[in-house]
């Protein structure tokens, strides 16, 4: 009788294990925090991506969270912002085509295509699975799944797929949406209109085999409220071996590694900097009390105003980049604020567009900066060399890093997002979201101005008939417009060995 209890028990866990997966769902950490979907401001995010590397489970992770929202069975562990539907839903599946969605969308789903025997084998428990609905222009493809919700109703599940075209994605209102693989911009443009009206999530997995696109993007570097990026690896997937892992990597082309493991797109042709992330990124540490710092700031106008703070070990010749800000849709007041809070006495190198004036005071940004008390140098940036080229200073930066000399504080997301989307076009360097990486060139070029807390310009010193002047170095720089009459070449290289 015990062995008979036994081998019932062991047929009920079979059969769960098969029919039932999402009781067993336990999600990875990475999962979990796609699942909670929270912008960058800690609200609930309405348009959810996530861009991860192939076989980490991004896919699973999608039909999973469709499951949930369909059936209305949510687990325990569910987080507590995330959306949950307390009715029955109407949704869209949605892969890259016909054969894709059969075959990827609707195999995670509802189970391998053309197989009775497995319907109900993935993320939709077979109980639960009431009606399909042939699609009659795909072998054993489905257009339509009706799946009883917890309420007692239906939910229905239609799936789409992007070679149909945008018109396909027209007319329909809808709760969720689930899209697998990255869509066209009309595609994704239709998704977001049909989830409108319900106000309900659109949420994306994928991995980003066509580059920085505009949908790419959008999440990577342009996101804005209600938009959130959650990011995986193969070292956030538990269920790959390191041998497997080794074995693939290697078998891949060069160009293809960090994107099939890391999810990072391709580059066109190649990073600006194509330096691995682990040789450069370090532990926070506190910062000794004599080592100078800097600061750089990249002006925002129809961009982020992004700002970066660097301290140089003069010893070894090293810069560790410390901290960042980058913030859109704020007026200057704001951005000053944020900038004297990490330290009113650092200077900060500014680019040639702060000369410019505006038009309704009359006064130039620089010195709108400067009257909120932020200690902008003199004048513009300019390289060490003199002029504004940027080759010079991306070199300068490349040299750091091939040798060692350039650090990044590990949690300073904001840099290392653009550090890995920064590239060149037909061997031109794409002057688009590169507000951090040109404020860190602005200030690395710029390391003779780095002072530290307790520094003091030498007080009370005569030049002709000028005395008692305070010398503040900052006021002068080589070929500035604003070159004090009172300070020359010769003194300003005195004055900053003391």
């Amino acid at each position: 009788m015990l062995i008979e209890e036994v081998l019932k028990l062991q047929k009920e866990y079979e059969d769960a294990a098969k029919f039932n997966k999402l009781a067993l769902y336990e999600p990875y950490p990475y999962q979990e925090k796609f699942h909670a979907g929270l912008d960058d401001l800690g609200n609930k995010a309405r348009q959810r991506c996530l861009m991860a590397g192939n076989k980490v489970g991004k896919t699973f992770c999608g039909a999973a969270e469709l499951a949930f929202h369909a059936t209305g069975l949510y687990p325990d562990w569910w987080p507590k912002d995330a959306w949950r539907f307390n009715k029955p839903i109407t949704a869209w599946a949605a892969g890259q085509s016909h054969y894709t969605t059969r075959d990827i969308v609707q195999a995670e789903l509802i189970g391998p295509a053309g197989d009775p025997d497995l319907v109900g084998s993935a993320a939709i428990p077979k109980h639960l699975i009431i009606s399909t609905e042939r699609n009659p222009g795909v072998p054993n493809g489905i257009s339509l799944a009706v799946i009883k919700h917890v309420s007692g109703e239906k939910s229905r599940i239609m799936f789409k797929s992007y070679d149909s075209g945008p018109n396909a994605f027209m007319g329909v209102a809808v709760d969720v949406v689930w899209i697998d693989e990255e869509p066209p911009q009309d595609i994704y443009s239709q998704c977001l209109r049909a989830s409108l009206k319900e106000g309900g999530p659109i949420y994306l997995t994928f991995t980003p085999e066509r580059g920085v696109t505009g949908v790419v993007n959008n999440f990577l570097n342009d996101r804005k409220i209600g938009q959130s990026l959650t990011t995986a690896t193969w070292d956030d997937a538990p269920h790959l071996s390191e041998d497997v892992k080794a074995e693939i990597l290697a078998a891949l082309p060069p160009h293809e590694r960090k994107m099939r493991s890391q999810g990072i797109p391709t580059l066109g042709s190649g990073q600006v900097f194509p330096i691995a992330e682990d040789t450069f990124s370090i532990d926070a540490f506190n910062i000794p009390e004599h080592w100078p710092r800097v600061c750089g700031i990249d002006f925002g106008f129809d961009h982020p105003t992004a700002v970066v703070w660097l301290t140089h070990d003069r010893d070894t010749d090293t810069v560790y980049v410390y901290d960042v800000y980058s913030q859109r849709g704020t007026g200057i007041l704001q951005h000053a604020e944020a900038i004297k809070l990490r330290g009113s006495w650092i200077p900060v190198i500014w680019p040639h567009d702060g000369s410019q004036h505006d038009k309704g005071s009359g006064i130039s940004l620089a010195d709108q900066y400067r009257k909120a008390g932020v200690n902008f140098v003199g004048s513009h940036f300019q390289n060490p060399e003199g002029g504004l080229s940027v080759e010079a200073g991306l070199m300068s930066m490349l040299t750091r890093l091939q040798t060692g000399r350039l650090k990044v504080f590990s949690h300073l997301q904001e840099c290392f997002r653009e550090f890995r989307i920064y590239h060149r076009k037909d061997g031109k360097v794409i002057r688009q979201n590169d507000d951090v990486m040109s404020a860190t060139r602005y200030a690395i070029q710029s390391l003779r101005f780095a002072t530290v807390n307790n520094w003091q310009p030498r007080a009370e010193f005569s030049i002709g008939s000028i005395s008692d002047k305070t010398y503040n170095p900052f006021d002068y720089w080589e070929g500035s417009d604003e070159q004090p009459t009172y300070a020359t070449e010769k003194q300003e290289v005195a004055l900053q060995s003391t």
